[in-house]
């Protein structure tokens, strides 16, 4: 068994299974029972969650663990015709993760690349002013980081997250989503110290909205009003 297998701490009961999570807050909840026992009240310990989709998911965590929550502002860089599909993605600090073989595939050109890279720089940008008003990452620094998301596909967006977290100077990165394909998670964990999945699948069809039995898109309102609940009340 490879070494990233043994950092994949998963759930026998719920492997290669579809539908096993009720919506993502359920997901949540699973996860953080797994992730207790290593991260309760740890100190120097954070939740970072990817918008939007890992921000419900997160949310359970961060109250079940008493650890402060907060984004990892990431996007996967589309095509153009098909906003679902990715070749890439662009982190919080501006860095960009792109997958080359897939780009030699569908053979878009250098100035249509640029041209994606550009515009998801452009969301990144605007995700990071309208849902964490421009702050900067400085707590993230000497932290025991929890990496967020609601599923692991291809993984570029996590492995652009995962790049961008050490660069800024976590102590740390354990990566917890309730879902991923087998593949992924093994290159994944590979990059990271521990990687927490309840749900891992293998085989060629693949899905995350098929770990779900309720699966729709998250807003950026959704996403302020559960940040909203976590932040604790003004003094009066």
């Amino acid at each position: 068994m490879s070494e990233s297998a043994h950092r994949i701490i998963q759930r026998e009961d719920l492997r290669n299974r579809a539908y096993v999570f009720r919506d993502r807050a359920h997901a949540g909840a699973v996860l953080a029972e797994m992730l207790a026992p290593r991260f309760e009240r740890r100190p120097h310990a954070m939740v970072l969650a990817i918008p939007a989709g890992g921000v419900p998911v997160a949310a359970p965590i961060a109250q079940r663990l008493a650890l402060p929550l907060d984004l990892a502002v990431v996007s996967k860089v589309t095509l153009l015709w098909n906003t679902e599909a990715g070749y890439g993605a662009v982190a919080f600090d501006g860095s960009v993760c792109l997958n080359d073989a897939l780009l030699r595939e569908i053979g878009l050109s250098e100035a249509e690349v640029e041209a994606g890279v550009a515009r998801t720089r452009e969301k990144v940008a605007h995700r990071n002013a309208a849902l964490r008003g421009n702050r900067g990452y400085d707590a993230v620094t000497g932290s025991d980081v929890v990496l967020v998301d609601d599923g692991l596909a291809s993984g570029f967006t996590l492995r652009a997250a995962v790049a961008a977290l050490r660069a800024t100077g976590a102590a740390t990165i354990s990566v917890a989503v309730p879902t991923a394909h087998e593949s992924s998670a093994r290159a994944i964990a590979a990059s990271v110290e521990a990687f927490y999945c309840p749900n891992v699948r293998a085989g060629q069809r693949y899905a995350v909205a098929d770990a779900y039995r309720k699966w729709s898109d998250v807003d950026e309102q959704t996403v302020l009003a559960i940040l909203a609940t976590l932040r604790p009340a003004a003094p009066s």
